[in-house]
């Protein structure tokens, strides 16, 4: 029997996401290590299951400043788009078929912006790590404003990613 989209969310406990999409912190490491970030201490990594439907298939423009690897499980591809710290944006798609040119896991830098979509299908699930461990003090969500002013040349194809205030 194949697995919907429902029955990923109750099987994994998911909820809905700030970013977009769902998710459930499957680990937190209880050793810490220091930083120089607000609050300092981190855990040493933290992980989550994330998951993108097709009621909810964007994971809005967002900066973390951990480096984060993410893993396709299953479902759909998901596109990633990731615009690094000189400016340059590229897409790549995290899936299971290496012929069309689908990875099974990326590393997302600290400091890149980074969205993602799920263009077509019912859902793509992910398991993404976090080292040092995610910390909501170390993540922001992109506004119109500052992307606009920082890439403007990427603005027309950053734009759909942004996440509107209410």
């Amino acid at each position: 029997m194949t697995m919907k989209k429902q029955d990923w969310i109750q099987k994994l406990g998911l909820i809905e996401h700030i970013e977009g999409g769902y998710f459930a912190e499957s680990y937190r490491s209880t050793d810490e290590i220091s930083t120089p970030r607000e609050g300092t201490n981190r855990a040493m990594m933290t992980s989550i299951y994330y998951l993108l439907t097709d009621d909810r298939p964007l994971d809005h423009l967002h900066q973390n400043r951990s480096d984060i690897m993410h893993y396709f499980h299953t479902g759909d591809p998901i596109t990633y788009i990731l615009v690094d710290l000189a400016g340059q944006l590229q897409r790549v798609t995290l899936g299971l078929d290496g012929a069309r040119g689908e990875v099974p896991q990326l590393l997302v830098p600290g400091g890149y912006w980074k969205a993602a979509i799920l263009e077509s299908g019912e859902y793509g699930l992910l398991g993404e790590a976090v080292a040092p461990g995610f910390d909501y003090r170390d993540m922001r969500v992109a506004t119109a404003a500052e992307i606009r002013a920082q890439f403007p040349e990427l603005w027309p194809e950053l734009a759909d990613f942004v996440k509107r205030s209410p």
